[in-house]
């Protein structure tokens, strides 16, 4: 083995490494290149115009609003899922004290997991024609339906330019907080049941355990969440595309990045203007990754 290590790892390596140049690297550099042309979807030569979409950019002001929306996302939908979630997680696994030498949650948590992850299973689309009915204008949405029961004028949850990115997050948020009460479930679990229990002797109440215990030892966990929510709010085009009026709208006023790539691909054939949004969309989501690693970095607590 010794002998022949080097050329085994090598054959071991290269099928997944091939695989990953061709179907991942590939389309990158593909995508850098046609950002640099005036493509327009079917041209077999497109002219090389350098950076001129780029430069168009900074002059386009539906662009800039999406750029807006994302960061409305990106301060809102991580900060809100993550409370809502960690909240939960604690209520389900350590908010009953200890029993049989471990911390326990509220009665019925394993149900409540269940119910909580369940949002998981629907598929994108599934979930916005759900909320389509919730948030519907008219009278039979379930919303609407319900403020009207007590008196309340019928409300334009996704028609009102003021209403409908809110609207639209909180969808996000409920989608989302289920995988995250799993995964601070999973990282609760994993604490020494002793951390507690010497924090019990201490006189620590359940706020002390949650705030000055629970949150240090989860960190990592919710690092990584902070990421993987980022990364989601740089995306959305699926609950836009089904829930906005008018793909973005109204006004856009609802529109992100990968919507308006979609647009200006697919309607407008303009895919070499589109793949620029797509560029820069790149560079935003791997700038939110590395900044989120370095500005939440700290010292890993050992058990």
């Amino acid at each position: 083995m010794r002998q022949g290590k080097y050329p085994f790892i090598v054959g071991f390596l290269a099928a997944p490494v091939l695989l990953y140049v061709v179907f991942v690297i590939s389309p990158y550099i593909q995508a850098f290149y046609i950002s640099m042309t005036n493509w327009k979807g079917i041209s077999a030569n497109p002219q090389f115009i350098g950076l001129e979409n780029f430069t168009r950019l900074f002059d386009d002001e539906v662009f800039w609003a999406a750029v807006r929306h994302h960061g409305v996302l990106l301060l809102v939908m991580p900060l809100v899922t993550i409370v809502i979630a960690l909240f939960f997680a604690f209520l389900l696994n350590l908010s009953g004290g200890q029993r049989g030498g471990r911390m326990t949650g509220i009665w019925g948590s394993k149900v409540y997991r269940v119910i909580f992850f369940l949002p998981q299973v629907l598929a994108v689309a599934i979930v916005g024609v759900l909320f389509q009915a919730i948030y519907s204008p008219e009278r039979v949405g379930v919303v609407n339906g319900l403020l009207d029961k007590i008196g309340v004028e019928p409300v334009g949850w996704l028609i009102d330019p003021d209403l409908a990115l809110w609207t639209i997050i909180s969808v996000m948020v409920w989608q989302a907080v289920g995988f995250y009460v799993v995964l601070f479930s999973a990282g609760m679990s994993s604490i020494p049941a002793d951390v507690f229990e010497a924090a019990a002797l201490d006189g620590a109440g359940r706020f002390t355990l949650f705030f000055r215990i629970t949150i240090p030892l989860l960190w990592d966990t919710m690092q990584v969440a902070w990421v993987y929510l980022g990364i989601a709010a740089f995306d959305a085009f699926a609950l836009v595309q089904v829930l906005s009026v008018d793909r973005g709208g109204p006004d856009n006023s609802t529109t992100v990045l990968p919507m308006e790539i979609w647009r200006t691909a697919f309607n407008f054939s303009k895919f070499g203007y589109a793949s620029a949004m797509g560029v820069a969309l790149f560079f935003m989501t791997i700038t939110f990754a590395a900044l989120t690693l370095r500005v939440t970095r700290r010292e890993r607590i050992e058990f």
